[in-house]
């Protein structure tokens, strides 16, 4: 049985200012649902956040609309969960109706007591949808009051899960976590990562799979959990990042998963340079991508932003290493007196694109004297 395992879509997301509703659906009309249409797995496993907020944009839940739509009219399952990001309440109107069409939502715990049965070519599957949860919600749902921590409530409820398992079937459980170990990104709300809510990865043992939703880059947790990471890069420090989804393929006595990754409307890049140079790239080609500019120039550069953006309209943000130094560094020294001088010298000339006269350098350096402490 082949599976597609997808998470943290995010939907409505921002990206410093920039809307990336249009780059979701370029990775969805142009290279999801066309993978899905040619391979036809048995499942489409998505492992939560469908959206950025609880309340999301009326454009992003007209896309998942879409997408769900597509799936349904392809024939493909879809088993899917709510995230962290996800208002679960408002993602579960007409949950038992889309059931019909094999579109299995879930958004409480006690779904996660109704696993999906699946069968295909003789080889039967039991997916257990197990959305985002707190430890509040765990301790009413299990009824103990004694359970601390993410690592007891997670075991809890496992455990109630285990006596479901059907013999002979391949287990596939699809969660929303923090798996101990797991490698963060900027993008990952710091509200719900951190040791205090890491799920020990042995918990997922016994089953055969464990679809992860929650962390952003793509990567193995454990011996038997994966995340499929977003398919798209939502913060600078996942420049880095081969972004993509899943696919899983099961030969009866492991699962194997290969990513398969996509090539995104826009890139999102960190480069450097010196100004001059960078503003030079620019002119020469214009870059589409997201992108941000770290400033390797001595001194300061007046609006560096506006004049490099008509050549990076997807400019995200501008950095400098003059701005950035240490207190004890360079920077400091100047401000200290040692070399005021030059560092009004260097701002005038790029203000006005000459050198100041010296009569010039000769008040500012009384002014700056009066006005030191």
């Amino acid at each position: 049985m082949r599976f597609f395992h997808t998470s943290d879509w995010h939907l409505g997301r921002m990206l410093h200012a920039k809307n990336l509703l249009e780059d979701q659906r370029h990775f969805l009309f142009s290279q999801f649902l066309p993978a899905v249409e040619r391979e036809r797995p048995a499942c489409v496993l998505l492992a939560g956040d469908l959206y950025d907020r609880q309340i999301p944009p009326p454009e992003a839940i007209a896309l998942l609309d879409e997408v769900l739509s597509r799936l349904v009219e392809l024939e493909v399952p879809v088993c899917a969960i709510s995230g962290n990001h996800d208002g679960a309440s408002r993602i579960a109107i007409l949950k038992k109706a889309l059931r019909r069409s094999r579109v299995y939502l879930s958004t409480t715990l006690e779904d996660a007591l109704e696993p999906v049965l699946l069968e295909q070519n003789g080889e039967r599957a039991q997916i257990f949808l197990l959305p985002y949860f707190d430890n509040a919600q765990a301790r009413a749902f299990l009824g103990d009051d004694s359970l601390k921590g993410e690592a007891a409530c997670m075991e809890g409820v496992l455990q109630r899960l285990l006596p479901l398992f059907e013999p002979g079937a391949l287990h596939i459980l699809v969660a929303h976590c923090f798996a101990a170990g797991g490698q963060v990104s900027q993008s990952e709300s710091s509200l719900f990562v951190g040791g205090s809510a890491q799920v020990p990865t042995s918990l997922f043992d016994p089953f055969d799979y464990v679809a992860l939703g929650h962390l952003h880059g793509p990567q193995k947790a454990g011996a038997k959990a994966r995340y499929s990471g977003s398919p798209l890069k939502y913060s600078i420090d996942e420049a880095h990042q081969q972004k993509g989804f899943l696919s899983l393929t099961w030969d009866g006595d492991a699962m194997a998963a290969e990513l398969i990754p996509t090539k995104p409307l826009r890139d999102v890049k960190r480069l450097s340079g010196l100004f001059q140079d960078l503003l030079e790239q620019g002119k020469a080609q214009p870059l589409q991508d997201y992108v941000e500019l770290h400033l390797e120039d001595q001194e300061p550069v007046l609006l560096a932003a506006e004049r490099l953006r008509p050549y990076y309209p997807q400019l995200l943000l501008v950095s400098s290493q003059w701005a950035c130094a240490a207190a004890t560094g360079e920077r400091a020294a100047r401000l200290q007196g040692q070399d005021k001088a030059a560092v009004f010298s260097a701002f005038f000339k790029e203000v006005l694109g000459e050198e100041p006269q010296p009569e010039d350098v000769a008040l500012f350096s009384q002014i700056a004297k009066e006005v030191s402490p």
